[in-house]
């Protein structure tokens, strides 16, 4: 790839060769994931304490730069979860020419590290850090749902969890049961509607029969025209915000803040978005392109964007083939800001309310905590210190701390490979079982092998060694002799190997770890997903077992073509 092609906007990149097949498909895509996006990019402007349409600007805005400028096929960008709690935070401070500041800081951040390529900088972010962002983000966003799902009486709620929790826990007797009973039927409609059918989206339905009903019957709920006075109709408006210099300092580590936040969940989005395709993503390119279009969204009464996973998975699976489906979908938005904005004055808040709760279900990866408390003590130390500064501190400290823990925990396990031991006889002779020089290697089988630590910051080295299943056999070793050290990413890293390799038809052995990598490897949750039988103790035993899957393999052969040929006609 030369220099200026590796600079493309994936957007140029795929008009070469672009049909009107092409066309239908993108556009099909994009009108649904800008109806998926409609009620979630009003409620993340609501949760982050300014005006849904705030939230309706920035899926315009950023959501059409993102896909027209970035590195992804299909990715999908706009106001996000990520973002909620740390931007309620800046408005409550600092109002929105402050956050207006923050957002343009952020957008020159991201630039400066897709250009200088510091954008790999956040691979070094290890599993317990990331989830505990992840769990503490989703515990915040449901915890704001709760006055307007309730429909509480309430003071003013403190931006902090525990001061809030007080208030919404000292007003529980002021709940509004309209406004309960709206919440509850929009969340059971979200519940049910994949059930009945996944081409349409359950949010979508809650939001157009809640809507109905509020204006219908007249709801005696809280609805966006009552408590914002309903959404202008028109463009966008552009204006130039008014920033202090007085709050560049002050605001500096929350726009550092933002910009990792968005660096990891875009990147994150545009990896899950490779996986479901099979395309690779330009991640220098992204990151720009994010910068850009949080640079520009201020300008239009924005917040801070970033790629958004699960309308870019609902992106893909409606067909989206290139970014042209991210630009329609931005295009979608607007044009309901254009023709049919008054009508959501009627939007239920409480209806918002309830589309958050599965947002923050979905996006709080609740199971990985099972996962995360059968790792070492260091790493349960890490998720529960970074998930507690998260709620009960602020974002930008558990950022900065979270980072600051990563480099610790990288440095304390390479200091664990460290061993010094003496030559015995006995250390030769169990050595000879992992030598590979003098064994025959069975038909259909490649062998792969990990040198080194396979810790947080090196794993994308094996989605890259592998990215083209079409080139392993039937069965895939993988030597882990020469693996000093494993975690919690490592672990994660072989797993979704294991499943890539499952579903393409293939079996994955593992063979030879030492001891640390081994007590993760054995692990009940690990072992049921690649087989007990399939995790061998040196590459003899693997190659033994390779032989026994190829002998399966020919037997299933043969009797499926002994069935065939007795097969009447």
């Amino acid at each position: 790839m030369s220099f200026p092609e590796q600079w493309l906007p994936r957007s140029i990149i795929c008009l070469r060769g672009y049909t009107a097949g092409h066309l239908v498909q993108d556009a099909i895509a994009g009108l649904t994931v800008g109806l998926v996006a409609l009620p979630l990019a009003m409620a993340f402007g609501i949760a982050s304490g300014v005006t849904p349409q705030a939230g309706l600007y920035t899926a315009v805005v950023a959501g059409f730069l993102i896909s027209a400028l970035g590195g992804s096929r299909t990715q999908v960008g706009g106001p996000t979860g990520a973002f909620v709690v740390i931007v309620a935070g800046i408005v409550a401070r600092f109002g929105m020419s402050g956050l207006a500041l923050v957002t343009v800081m952020a957008g020159a951040l991201l630039i400066v590290m897709g250009a200088t390529g510091l954008g790999a900088a956040v691979k070094f972010i290890p599993r317990p850090v990331t989830i505990g962002f992840t769990n503490g983000i989703a515990l915040l966003i449901a915890s704001t749902q709760i006055k307007d799902f309730l429909g509480l009486r309430t003071p003013p709620v403190p931006s902090d969890f525990l001061g809030r929790m007080k208030v919404l826990l000292e007003y529980l007797g002021t709940v509004r049961w309209q406004t309960l009973t709206v919440g509850l039927i929009s969340l059971g409609i979200i519940l049910v509607m994949p059930r009945i059918t996944r081409r349409v989206p359950g949010s979508i339905v809650a939001l157009f029969l809640c809507t109905i009903g509020a204006a219908v019957f007249h709801f005696a709920v809280e609805t966006i025209g009552s408590e914002f006075g309903g959404i202008p109709r028109g463009f966008p408006p552009f204006s130039l915000p008014h920033f202090r210099a007085a709050h560049i300092v002050p605001l500096l580590p929350s726009a550092f803040a933002v910009a990792m936040l968005a660096a990891v969940e875009s990147l994150l989005s545009a990896v899950v978005a490779d996986g479901m395709t099979g395309d690779r993503h330009n991640s220098n390119v992204e990151l720009v392109a994010q910068g850009i279009a949080n640079l520009v969204a201020p300008l239009f009464g924005g917040i801070p964007a970033t790629g958004a996973i699960a309308r870019t998975a609902t992106n893909i699976r409606s067909g989206a083939r290139t970014p042209v489906a991210g630009i329609v979908h931005a295009l979608t938005l607007l044009a309901i800001l254009l023709a049919a904005a008054p009508l959501a004055r009627y939007v239920p808040l409480a209806t918002l309310a309830a589309v958050l709760f599965i947002v923050s279900y979905n996006m709080g990866e609740w199971r990985e905590i099972g996962t995360i408390l059968k790792l070492s003590k260091t790493d349960i130390a890490v998720w529960i210190t970074t998930f507690a500064l998260t709620v009960f501190a602020d974002l930008t400290t558990a950022v900065g701390v979270g980072m600051a823990l990563a480099a610790l925990l990288y440095i304390y396990r390479i200091a664990e490979t460290t061993t010094v031991a003496a030559v015995t006889d006995e250390y030769l002779q169990d050595g000879m079982a992992h030598i590979l020089q003098d064994k025959e290697i069975p038909p259909n089988t490649t062998i792969l092998r990990i040198h080194g630590p396979f810790l947080f910051g090196t794993t994308e080295k094996l989605v890259e060694a592998t990215r083209d299943l079409n080139k392993f056999d039937t069965v895939v070793v993988l030597r882990l002799r020469n693996m000093t050290a494993l975690d919690a990413t490592g672990i994660h890293a072989i797993e979704q190997f294991a499943n890539r390799l499952q579903k393409s038809g293939r079996t994955l052995l593992l063979c030879g770890a030492r001891e640390q990598p081994a007590r993760l490897l054995a692990q009940a949750d690990f072992v049921g997903r690649v087989g007990r039988e399939n995790i061998l103790p040196h590459v003899q035993a693997a190659l033994e077992r390779a032989r026994q899957i190829n002998a399966e393999f020919r037997g299933l052969g043969l009797q499926l073509a002994t069935d065939m040929k007795h097969r009447p006609l």
